[in-house]
Formats: structure tokens, sequence, C-alpha cells
């Protein structure tokens, strides 16, 4: 990716434009319902006092919350150009390599988060396309019936299209994103001009007065106010799609402006005339507007959508590179663009959760309680992390430290505090979803550990072992064997098989392993590490990145010029395929784990499909691991 600073005018505003519709499309659409959601719930009154102090909260939300931790901190957090709770999971853990202890403790901090991101996956698409729908009550009432079941088959078109790619529709979420800031600050601002009176809310005395007025009520409240940063994530996370300097200009110049004039035309409305919380968004617009409005709204809630079920692609092919979910098949939908990705366990599963919750809920008033904890959470421990790396990673100042994230953190745990309260009104929906992903991640990654521990001390060292073969060579037949190893250094089982079962060895013969690292990118000039162990066999090391896609025979290429014969059509790739067996053991896990770590590994996609490797020359070599 290439800096912002050496991009033309032209290339600047297209990645700003596509920024738009990516990056923004969440927090875009919160007009929609967090306004109408603080005074839903019968907390707070429709008062004048009341309207300005919580116009006021929204502001300053904003501003503190996305304009300055996301936008000015996070941002400069990158790891190689990416952003993302999994990139800064990586900058962390590294930061702190040395100190074992609290780095396992950030691992499972950063597993939860990732975890959690699912939950909030799953309530942001459903609250987002039902509250755009629900305008057709504003239109008339004897559409509501046909509210959730037109949501149900818009959100049925969106993941059934998933499979085709969004590269040849995404061109049009910019413009279609820019059109709807244009409608947002259209609505709002004749409403802000015929009462400007609203506009002293922009001094956060009014936030403050609000706050020492009705504090159990202020705090209660925040748990509707957050919605106003639906997404901020979503500018970490897609850092490496645009980079720094397009995500700012789009904020600072469109998006905040946009949502500020619009939240604050709807508390004009609600000034004159407080009967008007029924619909705020949809009552700014005149009659004739409001149902064209309705298709506009849900259009930018399925670009908003998108953008989050894009984002769970990524992040679980990320967290499948870095050992924390099982391999999964990965289909690219692009020839041009890596990062287009559909991941089909992931949308359908994705899909059916969303549904239950439309189903569930009904309304996005209904939904508003399930939605905050995943997303206050994710904060949290997204400033947690960023201590860790402008701490140890970047070795600043204590007192720095603790000063620029502390006053972040005390903000974002009132804002998860305040969340909580609504645990039992459905914020277990999104943390239940949350606490299924982590157990199978811990499971998983603990479950492989066992099962390389268990080969480590059953497997015999490589150079000893082929001391020993060439004592007395075994028959050597044409061509040249990829063994593939999970340890470098190690025996592979498929060598030890084929070795007592045809009793031949191949001319040559490469001992592969594949290393995932916490970096995102890793480039071809340090994608192979090679040593000789003589008798024309070499140890062979491919270093990935957890963006990389690992393409065994692409990375083997570069061997060519140094004295390895790879010839495409004579060389075969021989796998071990473990099958694993629980058992009852101390050092294993719980049963029901080990059992639950089996059905994934055996129901995880096959080595050969995640690595690339050729159909018709893969040799499978079976063996059984106990746990």
């Amino acid at each position: 990716m290439s800096s912002s600073s050496s991009r033309t005018p032209a290339a600047l505003a297209a990645l700003t434009l596509a920024a738009l519709g990516v990056v923004y499309g969440d927090i875009g659409t919160s007009p929609l319902y967090a306004l109408k959601e603080v005074f839903h719930a019968g907390h707070v009154e429709v008062t004048p006092a009341n309207i300005l102090g919580v116009l006021s909260l929204i502001f300053w939300t904003m501003t503190v919350i996305v304009s300055l931790k996301y936008v000015l901190l996070i941002l400069r957090a990158d790891n190689n150009g990416e952003g993302g709770l999994i990139a800064m999971l990586a900058l962390a853990t590294h930061a702190v390599r040395e100190r074992p202890r609290l780095r396992q403790v950030l691992m499972a901090v950063g597993m939860f988060g990732t975890a959690i991101f699912y939950g909030d996956g799953v309530i942001t698409p459903a609250i987002s396309v039902l509250s755009a729908v629900e305008g057709l009550e504003v239109a008339s009432d004897s559409l509501h019936p046909f509210v959730v079941p037109i949501t149900l088959v818009v959100l049925t078109g969106l993941f059934a299209v998933q499979r085709f790619g969004t590269a040849d529709i995404g061109r049009f979420f910019g413009p279609i994103t820019l059109v709807w800031f244009f409608v947002l600050v259209a609505l709002g601002l004749p409403h802000v001009i015929a009462n400007p009176t609203v506009l002293v809310a922009l001094n956060p005395a009014y936030a403050i007065d609000f706050w020492m007025h009705h504090k159990l009520v202020a705090f209660i409240a925040l748990g509707a106010v957050v919605l106003c940063v639906t997404g901020g994530e979503a500018l970490y996370a897609d850092l490496g799609h645009f980079g720094k300097r397009p995500i700012r200009i789009a904020w600072y110049g469109l998006v905040m402006p946009s949502l500020v004039v619009n939240y604050f035309g709807q508390g004009a409305l609600l000034l004159g005339d407080p009967a008007a919380i029924e619909n705020p968004f949809y009552l700014l617009a005149p009659e004739w507007a409001r149902l064209p409005l309705v298709f506009l709204a849900t259009a930018a809630t399925v670009i908003a959508s998108q953008a989050l079920i894009t984002a769970a692609f990524s992040v679980t092919k990320q967290a499948i590179q870095m050992g924390l979910l099982p391999r999964m098949h990965i289909k690219h939908t692009s020839v041009k663009d890596t990062g287009q990705i559909y991941v089909p366990f992931v949308n359908w599963g994705l899909y059916v959760f969303i549904l239950l919750a439309v189903a569930l809920f009904g309304s996005s008033s209904r939904l508003a309680s399930a939605y905050g904890i995943a997303v206050t959470l994710d904060m949290t421990i997204t400033t947690v992390m960023t201590f860790f790396v402008i701490r140890y990673g970047w070795r600043y100042p204590l007192w720095l430290c603790i000063g620029s994230t502390g006053f972040f953190f005390v903000i974002d745990v009132l804002f998860f505090s305040s969340n909580m309260l609504k645990l039992v009104a459905g914020g277990w929906f999104p943390l239940a979803i949350g606490i299924g992903m982590f157990t199978l991640m811990t499971t998983w990654r603990r479950g492989r550990a066992l099962v390389a521990e268990r080969l480590r001390d059953d497997s015999i060292d490589l150079e000893g072992f082929l001391e020993a073969v060439f004592m007395s060579p075994p028959k050597r037949v044409p061509g040249t064997a990829v063994f593939l190893s999970a340890e470098q250094g190690l025996t592979p089982s498929a060598l030890m098989h084929n070795l007592k079962h045809n009793k031949v060895l191949h001319e040559y013969n490469l001992f592969v392993s594949v290393q995932h690292h916490d970096v995102p990118w890793i480039g071809f000039d340090k994608r192979v590490s090679v040593k000789s162990l003589g008798h024309d066999c070499w140890q062979v090391v491919l270093h990935f990145g957890f963006k990389n896609d690992p393409d065994v025979p692409e990375a083997l290429q570069s061997l060519k010029g140094r004295g390895v014969p790879l010839d495409d059509m004579d060389t075969s790739y021989f796998l071990s395929r473990d099958v694993v067996i629980p058992t009852i053991a101390q050092q294993g896990m719980a049963m029901w784990r080990e059992k639950l770590f089996a059905s994934m590994h055996r129901n995880a996609s096959a080595a050969a499909d995640f690595l690339n490797l050729p159909a018709n020359r893969i040799v499978e070599l079976g063996s059984k691991v106990e746990i």
C-alpha cells in the first residue's frame, strides 16, 4: 500500500469516496435510531433541557470516541499498514514478548475481543436494516405487519449474493453513501435554521448539566447514546484498505458534519414537537419524501451491513492464519483484489443468527436493548491493547501512556457499565454468541497445542533419521517429493509411512514447514528459507503473514534458482492426515472440549485446499493422535 503522501489528488479523492461506503456505513446510518432510542425507553422525558443535554452528549461522544480516540490515536497503531483488533493483538503481544505471562493474558483478552466481534456482527445489520424498513410505518400505519417480512427478504437477498463477490457492486457503495450523507444534511439543516437555539448543545456544559441533574437516568441513557458511534471500530479495521489520510478526510470533511447537522435537526424538530419522538429521523422529511427516503435508507443500511459482513470474512481469515480457528473453505471472488473473499460457513452462520435476532426481537427498539455490550467491550479492549503497544512497543513514558489511554479507558468502561444494564433485556444475545466463539477459539488453540505436543513426543529428529536411512539407502525413484510437516526438524509421519509401505524414496525430497507470523504481510523476498540436508534433501520453511494467502507451490517456485528441481508435473505432495482421539488424561482438556476439538479438527477444511496444493498430485497418509 502506498503512503497517503504519495497519492495523486484524484487517487486520494477516489479512496476517500470508497471509504465512505465501507468505513462509515454503520455510523452513517445511526441517525435512523440513536436519538429516538435515548428517549424511547421512557427514562428520559422529552423536555427542552433534556433534548439539549442528550444532543450535547451525542456530539461529545462522537468527538471523544471517534474524532479523538480512533481518528487521532488508534489509527497511528498500524501493523505494517494494517489495522483491526487482530492487528492490534499482534502488535500488543509482540511488544510484551519478553513477558510470557502478560503475553498470555493479552492473547486471551484479544481473542475474546475478536470473538465478541461476531456478536456485534449479528446485531448491527439486524438493527440497521430493520430501522430503515420501519420508515414504512411512518408513511402508513397499515404497513406495520410487513416490516419484519420485508426486512427478512432484504437480508436474505444480501447474504445470497455474497458468493458472487462485491467487486462489481462495491464501486456503487461510495456514491450511494455520498448521496446519503448529503440527504442527512438536507433533512436536518432546514430544522436547524428554523430553530437555531438547538446549536447551544455544542457547548459541553449542557451535557454536564444533564448529567449532574439526572445522574442515574443519564447513566442509563448512555446505553442508547452509544448507538451514535456504531461502527467506530471499522475506522481502525479498514485502515489497511484505505490508509489514514482518506479515513480522516472523510470523517472531518463530510461524515461528522453531516451527522451533527442531522442529529441537531432532529433535536430542533423535537423542541418544536415533542411528539415527533415516535420517529424523529423520518419525520424530518416532508410527507411526499418519506417513502423514497425509506428506499434510500434501506440501501444505505444494506451497504453498512455489507461492510460488516466483509469485515467478518476478513477477521475469520486472519484468525485462521493465527491459529485461532480451524481451516475453512475460503473462496476468492476477485482476480485483482486478494481481499475480496467469501467464507460460506461464516456467511450462512451470520445469516441464521441475524434472522433469529430479527424474529426474536421484532423491532429496532427491542434490538437496541441487545446492542452496546459487544461494541463497548471491543472499544475497551482496543484501548487496553493500545496502552501496551505505545508503552512497550513504542517506548513512550509511562505517564504519557497512562494519560493518553487512561482517559479513553474511563469513558469506555462508563459506556460498557451502562450497557451491562441491558444484559437481561437483550444484551445476553450478542454476549452469548461471543462466549460461544471464544469457547471455540480457546478449544481449538489448546487442542492444536496438545496435538503438536503429542506429535513432538512421538517424532524422530529428521537429520538423524535421514542419516540412518542412507546407511542402507532404499530405492530412489524419479521425481520430487514434498513432505508437509507441522514443525521443522522433525520427521514427517508421511515419510515414515511411505518408506514402510512403498519402500522407496524420491530422487529429490523437500521437507516443508509452514509458519504463520503476527505481521499482516511477508514479501516474496522473505518467504522462503532453505537448508540442505545432503543426499538431495532440503529442509524448507515457508513464512506467511496473517493476511497472506498460503500458496505452497507458488512459494516453492523461488527455489528453482537455488539448485532445487521442481518440475510441476513431476512433483508429489505428501501430507499426514491426523485423526484426533479424545482420551482421559491429566494433561489434556475436559472430555467435552476434547470431543469438541476432535469434531472441529475432523470438519476443518482440508490442508491441501488451504495450502493451495494441486489436487491431482497429493498423497495423504493417515495416523491417529491421542490427546
